[in-house]
């Protein structure tokens, strides 16, 4: 008798929800807050090399801002879960209600002038998403960033072509959704944040919002026997 627990925390419909959270913000903060990735830290570090070695150190140093809010965010996250972990409120979503208050100050701060700091809020919420919500389906995946999804997923594709064990390609396709998602938040992230500028990002709180009613459905435990 085996015992399978079904979180919303780990359900796909909430990755999909954040990838596209994810994508957006991506798009959002290249083309509105003067080309910075706010999730993918490592295109930031090849930035602040490259304007290193260029001798640019201002520059430079508007890329390691999101690198150490992104730190930072990790640091915050595990306190939140350490020190909420048994509260009536999920720590998920006293994170999720992070993220949200801190869009709405983003929403507010000029462009040009106020993008550093919304370049480090951004980051900021960035990691914290990505440290609360690390599984789908069981399976360890990023919601603000592809590089390991498109791995995993190419890999369980290959363990599926050599097996043709179906839950390989179940595994694959949940992983490839994710991506989608992601290119798909990106993808209306842009137009969205040419059209309404920075009130494009209200698009994402109300994502959030919905992702933290989403997880106040309790998770279900289903048994089943399995036989040998």
């Amino acid at each position: 008798m085996t015992l399978h627990t079904n979180q919303m925390s780990d359900s796909f419909r909430l990755g999909i929800l954040l990838a596209s959270v994810g994508g957006f913000l991506d798009a959002y903060t290249y083309v509105a807050r003067g080309q910075v990735f706010a999730n993918a830290q490592t295109g930031n570090m090849v930035l602040m090399g490259l304007h290193l070695a260029e001798g640019n150190g201002q520059k430079a140093f508007s890329y390691l801002i999101p690198v150490l809010a992104f730190m930072a965010g990790v640091f915050i996250d595990e306190w939140i879960k350490q020190k909420f972990f048994k509260t009536k409120l999920h720590w998920r979503q006293i994170v999720l209600l992070i993220e949200i208050a801190a869009l709405l100050i983003v929403v507010f701060l000029p462009s040009g002038r106020g993008d550093l700091f919304a370049n480090v809020l951004v980051s900021f919420i960035c990691s914290l998403q990505v440290q609360s919500f690390r599984k789908v389906h069981g399976l360890p995946y990023a919601t603000t960033m592809c590089t390991g999804n498109l791995r995993s997923g190419t890999e369980h594709l290959v363990r599926y072509i050599q097996t043709n064990d179906t839950a390989y390609m179940k595994n694959c396709l949940s992983y490839y959704g994710v991506i989608f998602f992601f290119i798909f938040g990106a993808g209306i992230g842009v137009p969205c944040t040419k059209r309404f500028g920075n009130h494009a990002v209200f698009i994402c709180c109300a994502l959030l919002i919905f992702a933290f009613f989403l997880l106040f459905i309790k998770e279900k435990e289903l048994k089943k026997e399995i036989t040998k």
